[in-house]
């Protein structure tokens, strides 16, 4: 019996997700071809791996597996990047936005990590505008964030824009009481798209939680608190949008990656590696 670590890659990622079509986009393979991979590894161990519901999770054979799993390809991708690159050694100084940390840019850079386990991430979250300044500064080699003119700097790229939506209870606008918002504190790109289109239309508002937290802004919406602005992709199954026919328009989210220089063989091999990963997000 030999277990490829295609298989082990795709058995981690439904493990880790919880779900056959994140763990495609993960991969970059298709959900057809995860479920066939499962069901492959399941019979070759003779032994169900996962419960199949709404959310998968897996059986206690899933979890011993997955240990042994884990092991086997992190040894699998040290390896490779001992003998590959054995160059790629050193520090890089990442900064980007917390909800894209908290969203899936965590997984991101996990598998950086085991892929490049001599290279040590400096990682800093905060609002886009204090990235940018901080990076003007030099304080980092590389960062995300929400801009849509990248080309305004040598080595900047543009990698995806999509549309900003209003998300909360919709109860919460209907009516003349000023609309209750959950935002980021200044200076946020989010925070003052809300402002001007609610000032645009001359509907009143009221900030009643302000946090640069994904988790807790999303908490406080659910709690009914407010309603706030994210882009679809970080709209979370819990929450629902609000269409804009209700209150107003919000312009697009444009997502940029920026760095200091294009000679640095450990901050390209960072930029290669997040490109690489978030092309396979698809827009809701």
């Amino acid at each position: 019996m030999n277990i490829d670590t295609i298989t082990l890659q795709c058995f981690i990622a439904v493990a880790e997700t919880g779900s056959f079509t994140k763990a495609a986009e993960r991969v970059g393979r298709t959900q057809s071809a995860i479920s066939q991979q499962i069901i492959k590894l399941e019979h070759m161990l003779d032994k169900p791996l996962v419960v199949r519901n709404k959310v998968l999770t897996l059986t206690p054979d899933g979890d011993v597996f997955l240990g042994y799993a884990k092991q086997i390809f992190a040894l699998h991708r040290e390896a490779l990047d001992r003998f590959r690159e054995p160059e790629l050694e050193g520090e890089v100084r990442f900064g980007l936005p917390e909800n894209f940390a908290s969203t899936y840019l965590h997984e991101i850079l996990g598998d950086f990590a085991r892929t490049h386990p001599r290279i040590l991430l400096n990682i800093e979250c905060d609002l886009t505008l204090n990235l940018f300044e901080k990076f003007k500064k030099k304080s980092f080699d590389i960062v995300l964030v929400k801009m849509n003119r990248p080309e305004d700097f040598p080595n900047g790229v543009h990698i995806w824009s999509e549309p900003l939506k209003w998300v909360g209870d919709l109860n919460l606008i209907c009516s003349n009481k000023p609309i209750p918002l959950v935002l980021a504190p200044q200076p946020c790109v989010y925070r003052r798209a809300a402002v001007n289109a609610l000032e645009t239309i001359g509907r009143s508002w009221r900030l009643v939680f302000s946090s640069t937290s994904y988790a807790s802004t999303v908490a406080a919406v659910k709690a009914g608190m407010g309603i706030t602005v994210m882009p679809s992709t970080m709209i979370p199954d819990e929450l629902k949008e609000i269409e804009a026919k209700y209150i107003s328009s919000l312009p697009d989210a444009h997502i940029s990656l920026l760095k200091q220089t294009a000679d640095n063989s450990i901050i390209n091999a960072l930029e290669g590696f997040v490109l690489k990963k978030l092309k396979h997000i698809k827009v809701k």
